[in-house]
């Protein structure tokens, strides 16, 4: 998603939740995919809130919240930046 443009969320999506964490090398995708791509994705999509929760030992996982209260998680941990960008954008495209 660094290279390519940030993708525009699909209306039906509330919330981007990322949960990783600080040290781990589980979450060393995740975190290189939120220095690469933030700030694009921010950018494309201003109103939608983007959550980054970072606790100690936390396997990485992404959240999307939906209208109605559905919510969808998958995990990255030991993936790639590319990989954790995939997975963000097969929650936020519509479906």
């Amino acid at each position: 998603m660094a290279a390519r443009a940030a993708v525009k969320f699909a209306p039906q999506l509330r919330e981007l939740r990322i949960h990783l964490c600080q040290t781990s090398a589980a979450s060393k995708g995740v975190r290189e995919f939120i220095e690469q791509s933030y700030v694009s994705l921010k950018q494309a999509n201003p109103k939608a809130p983007i959550l980054i929760r970072e606790c100690s030992g936390v396997q990485p996982k992404i959240w999307a919240r939906y209208a109605m209260g559905e919510e969808t998680c998958v995990s990255v941990a030991d993936q790639s930046a590319g990989e954790v960008a995939s997975a963000v954008e097969s929650l936020v495209l519509p479906k």
